[in-house]
């Protein structure tokens, strides 16, 4: 056993001592305001702050009759209300600011929040294609160009970035992260703060992000949402937190609890993550608000016996808003005027929202973010579609590319466009879709007649139906099963076509939020319709438009060529084309792994050895090893997959042992056609711990555009901090010995030497 050398407190010693002290510096003036204000408040009007409502009317328009409506304008009349959510336009926040500013007894401005997940109406693609482009430059500008539009239409908050790790793709919201990588999703998180937020929270470009949820909801098991979570110290401290640590080093201004329990508590009441972790152990001033109505799900938890309970529960954990549970409203001043509840907590609450307050510049003019002639000429502009087509390029994942046949040349005279997803121009806007005007995508069957001229024959049948029924994001859709109608005519069209190109995937309504699934193979008659493509046309290129990794063994087996989209956006079929027919050259890598089957999830790279590993000390005909009996136990596509049109091959891999960590070069040689973007991924591998460690571990990446013929010397500084992990008490340690270091194209297709670091 290596003998263990604390190196840092993963949960005390966060912050290096001078970034502490500017930090300090920067909010003191912001914070003697706050206090002033503090103040003056009354206990009923501090309350009022901690309470965010959903906008049940259109507020251009009078209070509807109804008790609801009436009651909370009241409240925001009264000083009551500290925010609002789905309030929009510039002209709507403009009257609902009105109405609080003008007839509160301290003027005190509502912040309205909304989730702006991957655009607010110009669609960007969604997180987890952002995630494949592993280019932080285009995450970030997605996120620039959202919060542009957001905030010109009167928004100041969004609820995103969603940087949950989850290993299941059973779980319908891995669509809106970063997938299984903690390393990945760090850089993301950290790219999607930067883009949100800007370098100035009160500047009218930005709007305040929110990193969420905090923490473990991507683990619920089963993959079913809203679970429960039953998770290792040891996975939480190494997997779990790092994207939200890597969050709020970025300065993000919110964060979001979780719906599920963690360890028997719901995240909602749970002291050990909002106060012992986020805000005493890494020294945290931002606010942190519940989920939509988490803090009244903790009596449905079992965990709070009524709503007056919950409300104490969750203030004394460290919830600083309630989202549309009404508990803290309810319940808080009467626990404080009884003595069960210390005004203090309230006091550190409100605090952080008046801070935010500040930060954003509504007590200077609250009428700043609504602005009519910045929202008509910033929203759905085109600068935002050209660079929402851009950022789409960016996103996809060439998975196969049998005999080289993407991309398409002059020599293709005639195309066979085929599927339900191909002629959509809704399904490519993606499920949390903001305020994207539904049916506005430009389509993949578009994208295609746009990119080429008369001489080429382009011919569309539907071929299958995958989905009827009411599409928005609150409905089940119905799944159309065995439905082989349009067989014929998208067998005839192929026949006579150069080449097939079949769009296949999900409804994006099949992933997000409640859109969990038992099995994740691709629904209704498309694979049948594809083995019977087969049988006609040999060129078979399939566009995979999913939001989720998908088992589609028998797709990867028959198609020719596999291009894995996403949900691209505003944008998609202009993007696709560029890309099927060579303007663009592929690049995406996988932030999640493919499997086989449903049965494998969940599935992920970073695994660790069991004591019966595969190797080749075992006969096939063994039972005694760790597999399963009827079917694979590897990916079928790895995680960091990506292939391109041209050939990228590693060679001379050099790791040198320094007084900090190790330095590793290596040659990269583009030896194919085309000029092309590599993704070079560096993994660990700790031989030997005192906690077991995973088999692989991405330490970083460099995206590099190499022109064909070339050679570029790619290097990488690793540090002792690098090679650390937590322990199960959260103090980061490392431990001398021996680690494997590896480059490569994908987790699965390295060059590795194995060192020893004293």
């Amino acid at each position: 056993m290596k003998k263990a050398r604390i190196t840092e407190i993963g949960l005390v010693i966060i912050c290096a001592m001078s970034s502490c002290v500017d930090l300090t510096n920067k909010k003191s003036a912001i914070d003697h305001k706050v206090d002033s204000l503090l103040s003056k408040m009354t206990l009923a009007e501090k309350v009022g702050q901690t309470n965010l409502y959903n906008g049940t009317w259109e507020f251009t328009g009078p209070v509807p009759d109804d008790e609801d409506s009436k009651s909370k304008a009241e409240k925001i009349k009264n000083g009551q209300v500290g925010g609002m959510l789905n309030v929009l336009t510039a002209k709507g926040t403009y009257e609902a600011q009105k109405m609080a500013v003008e007839n509160s007894r301290l003027k005190i401005p509502l912040i309205f929040g909304y989730d702006v997940i991957h655009g607010y109406q110009t669609m960007l693609p969604v997180p987890i294609a952002q995630a494949a482009s592993w280019d932080a430059e285009a995450a970030s500008l997605s996120a620039q160009i959202a919060a542009r539009e957001a905030a010109a239409s009167g928004v100041h908050w969004t609820f995103a970035p969603m940087i949950d790790i989850s290993r299941d793709a059973r779980w319908g919201r891995i669509m809106e992260g970063a997938g299984e990588d903690p390393y990945l999703s760090s850089v993301m998180a950290k790219a999607w703060v930067n883009g949100f937020q800007g370098e100035d929270l009160s500047a009218t470009t930005t709007i305040a992000a929110c990193a969420k949820h905090f923490a473990a909801y991507g683990f619920s098991e089963s993959g079913r949402d809203y679970n429960t979570v039953d998770i290792s110290n040891e996975t939480l401290f190494n997997v779990v937190l790092p994207p939200f640590k890597a969050a709020k080093d970025a300065g993000v201004a919110s964060f979001m609890n979780s719906f599920n329990v963690l360890g028997g508590v719901p995240a909602t009441g749970n002291e050990f993550l909002q106060r012992t972790i986020l805000k005493d152990g890494w020294d945290y001033d931002g606010l942190v608000v519940s989920d939509w109505g988490s803090v009244a799900e903790m009596i449905t938890h079992g965990y709070a016996k009524d709503l007056k309970d919950a409300a104490k529960l969750a203030l004394i954990a460290g919830c600083d808003m309630d989202m549309e549970s009404r508990a803290y409203e309810q319940a808080l001043e009467k626990l404080i005027l009884n003595g069960q509840l210390d005004e203090s907590l309230l006091n550190d609450a409100v605090r952080r929202i008046l801070r935010l307050k500040f930060k954003l510049g509504l007590f200077d003019d609250p009428y700043r973010y609504c602005d009519e002639k910045r929202e008509k000429e910033e929203v759905l502009s085109k600068k935002n579609l050209e660079d929402a087509r851009d950022i789409a390029h960016k996103t996809f994942v060439l998975l196969k590319n049998e005999s080289n046949i993407l991309p398409l040349t002059e020599k293709t005279k005639s195309i066979a466009v085929i599927g339900q997803l191909a002629n959509s121009k809704d399904i490519p806007l993606g499920n949390w879709r903001g305020k994207a005007i539904q049916n506005s995508a430009v389509s993949l069957l578009e994208g295609i007649q746009n990119a080429v001229d008369e001489n080429v024959n382009i011919r569309f049948a539907e071929g299958y139906t995958l989905t009827r029924g009411t599409r928005d994001f609150i409905h089940e859709l119905e799944i159309v099963d065995k439905d082989e109608s349009g067989f014929a005519k998208a067998i005839e069209i192929a026949k006579t076509s150069d080449v097939v190109v079949i769009a296949m995937g999900e409804d994006c309504f099949q992933t997000g939020e409640g859109r969990s699934q038992s099995d994740i193979g691709l629904k209704g008659s498309q694979v049948k319709l594809l083995s019977e493509l087969k049988k006609v046309n040999n060129n078979i290129i399939v566009v995979l438009m999913t939001g989720r990794p998908v088992a589609i063994p028998e797709v990867a087996k028959d198609a020719s060529a596999i291009l894995e989209t996403w949900y691209a956006g505003s944008e998609s079929g202009n993007a696709i084309a560029d890309v099927l027919f060579g303007k663009f050259n592929p690049s995406g890598k996988l932030p999640v792994s493919f499997p086989y089957s449903t049965g494998q999830e969940p599935l992920y790279y970073s695994v660790k050895n069991t004591g019966r590993p595969q190797t080749n000390d075992f006969d096939k005909g063994l039972v005694f090893w760790s597999h399963y009996t009827d079917g694979s136990k590897e990916a079928l596509f790895s995680f960091g997959h990506g292939l391109s049109y041209t050939n990228f091959t590693y060679d001379k891999l050099q790791v040198t042992v320094n007084k900090t960590g190790v330095e590793i070069s290596a040659e990269v040689s583009n030896s194919g056609n085309y000029d092309g973007d590599e993704v070079v991924q560096l993994y660990i591998r700790d031989m030997v711990a005192s906690i077991t460690r995973p088999i692989l571990e991405l330490k970083g990446f460099k995206k590099v555009r190499i022109q064909k013929g070339t050679t570029d010397n790619i290097k990488f500084e690793l540090t002792k901090d690098d090679l650390s992990f937590y322990n199960h008490q959260g103090k980061k340690i490392f431990e001398p010995g021996e680690f494997e270091i590896s480059l490569g194209t994908s987790s699965n297709n390295r060059i590795k030497q194995i060192i020893e670091i004293k």
